[in-house]
């Protein structure tokens, strides 16, 4: 379904609703993620959260850059949160605040209790992640519904929305995280990683660099399970600035599942999408065609890096090609990727758009292989005569 409408029918406190939840979203974040402020500092603040949205006088300053910046103006946050519903009916504000103030409550409870418990178990992982990105989904949607513009999503794919997002940003920030002082920030569960390392932190060291890959594998074909929701979401939306709201995080989460996977550098350093790459994102997305294509073509981009490039080539000429067989997990990423590309074919809405997240290692043997096939076949032809 094309998505239509735009933001400026829309009354002004209605813009700025999912804009507020994820501020407030970003403000938890920060005093989670701050491992210089003590556990029995951060707890209250987490719990009790919910409560500080109303008064526009708490300060709290942690964190780093923009961070810190957003914390330091949690007057403007708050002040923005109470000001929703100006002009309308008190039960009309009362219903967005309360409703904020509930996903703002239950995400500092998820947060605090992952404060004093690891992740260990892929359950945990998705309860974790649940709590800080997945509540998210379930407020927006819930308050799209209250708008008008939206039918109610299934809570499963709101939830879904968060937990690709929040799965990816973990998978990109590994070293960011681990390398936090004083103590390093663990994320990925140990159903995971234990698989391959004794210590999560060992991940990033060089001699262990075949076995990182292989985890980090592991992670973002777990993170692709919740693909083909997000399109099924996305693709229910009727609201220009809702659809744009939604599409270009999750266009970039597939893109940047796309750079990381096999990729030893998210454990040397920073891996993202190139900033070209992100503002085409941002300008091109106006519709859920746009989002098929593009999900389409960052699988189609992952899926390269599961082949030699003479094993693609046959791949490309619908040819069978064998899977890497060092990557124990590359025949269940391999079919998860195919899953969200026949969703993709299916709609009927695909087009090209050419996205490319680097000068590719994989392009050049590729053409390699194919000007070394062209050569190959003249040569035939000229000996057969």
């Amino acid at each position: 379904m094309e998505s239509s409408g735009s933001s400026s029918s829309l009354p002004s406190f209605l813009v700025l609703v999912p804009t507020t939840v994820c501020s407030l979203r970003s403000i938890c974040i920060t005093a989670e993620d701050d491992t210089a402020i003590p556990n029995e500092v951060k707890l209250p603040i987490l719990r009790d959260f919910y409560r500080h949205i109303y008064n526009p006088d708490w300060l709290f300053s942690c964190g780093a850059n923009d961070y810190r910046v957003l914390m330091d103006n949690f007057r403007q946050v708050s002040t923005a949160f109470l000001e929703l519903g100006e002009g309308h009916s008190l039960s009309i504000k009362c219903k967005y605040q309360k409703a904020i103030e509930e996903i703002t409550r239950r995400m500092g409870e998820g947060m605090a209790k992952f404060i004093c418990t690891e992740v260990e178990t892929i359950d945990d992982y998705d309860e974790y992640c649940h709590y800080v990105a997945g509540l998210v989904g379930y407020g927006l949607s819930r308050l799209f519904h209250a708008t008008g513009t939206e039918d109610l999503a299934p809570d499963h794919l709101s939830n879904s929305m968060g937990l690709f997002l929040q799965k990816t940003n973990i998978i990109r920030d590994y070293l960011e995280d681990i390398n936090e002082i004083p103590r390093c920030r663990m994320f990925w569960p140990r159903e995971i990683w234990s698989k391959y390392v004794d210590k999560l932190e060992d991940l990033k060291y060089e001699e262990n660099s075949e076995k990182a890959v292989q985890c980090l594998n592991d992670m973002v074909t777990n993170a692709l399970i919740h693909a083909q929701d997000c399109l099924q979401y996305m693709s229910a939306l009727k609201d220009n600035s809702n659809f744009r709201f939604c599409a270009i995080p999750q266009i970039m989460a597939i893109g940047t599942c796309a750079i990381c996977y096999n990729n030893v550098k998210v454990f040397r350093g920073v891996v993202k999408m190139r900033r070209g790459l992100t503002a085409r994102v941002i300008d091109e997305t106006k519709s859920i065609s746009d989002v098929y294509s593009a999900f389409y073509e960052f699988s189609s981009l992952l899926e390269s890096k599961l082949f030699s490039s003479c094993d693609f080539i046959h791949n490309m000429f619908g040819r069978h090609a064998q899977i890497d067989d060092n990557d124990p997990n590359a025949a269940l990423t391999r079919r998860r990727v195919d899953a969200i590309k026949k969703t993709c074919k299916s709609s009927g809405l695909l087009k090209r758009r050419g996205y490319d997240l680097e000068k590719s290692k994989y392009r050049m043997p590729m053409l390699i292989m194919i000007m070394l096939l062209l050569v190959a076949i003249i040569l035939g032809v000229l000996y057969g005569k």
